[in-house]
């Protein structure tokens, strides 16, 4: 049985990053920022370098093929401290798995093992975050995460939105209609 730590990513030194692609053009900026997730949890969705790895590589509901290279990084940073990892773990392959499906954007054949299998290990780790303390924006990207891992991608994009108060306004239409 394979563990997240043995994950078979795209190594971060491979020339391939060079020939992948995300918004702005070749992927070879990616691998550095990537190295950057060491720092887990400091590490949050609004600063670096999770503000350039979104741009990039999850940007206006575009996803790349540098995106899919990623994921399986984000999720070995996330299985090294699970019960502290800021939510952008969980969401960043929640956002693209969901989008990569709402465009049908294929996964290059020798990034597809190592990315399912990064999208495998997710409801694990949520499952491991369960002793912590979760707030709405916490449980949206867990639920997510699992959502997508689960191929209900439409399902993981819905779900992002679904804090508590959105859920009070959702239930009340849904009942009332």
């Amino acid at each position: 049985m394979t563990t997240v730590s043995d994950l078979p990513c795209l190594a971060l030194d491979s020339s391939r990053w060079g020939e992948l692609e995300h918004a702005y053009g070749h992927a070879s900026d990616i691998p550095d920022l990537l190295r950057q997730l060491d720092s887990l949890p400091s590490a949050v969705g609004d600063q670096e370098p999770w503000f350039s790895l979104w741009s990039a590589l999850a940007h206006q509901n575009d996803v790349y093929t540098a995106s899919f290279a990623a994921v399986p990084h984000v999720v070995r940073a996330l299985a090294t401290a699970p019960l502290t990892a800021d939510s952008t773990y969980f969401q960043f392959p929640a956002v693209v798995e969901a989008w990569r499906q709402e465009k049908q954007v294929p996964i290059p054949d020798d990034l597809q093992v190592a990315y399912s299998a990064a999208l495998a290990a997710l409801p694990g780790l949520v499952a491991q975050a369960s002793a912590r303390e979760w707030d709405g924006g916490f449980l949206a990207c867990a639920l997510s995460a699992v959502a997508a891992a689960k191929g209900f991608g439409n399902v993981a994009a819905a779900v992002l939105e679904m804090t508590p108060e959105v859920a009070d306004e959702f239930t009340e239409w849904f009942f009332s209609r």
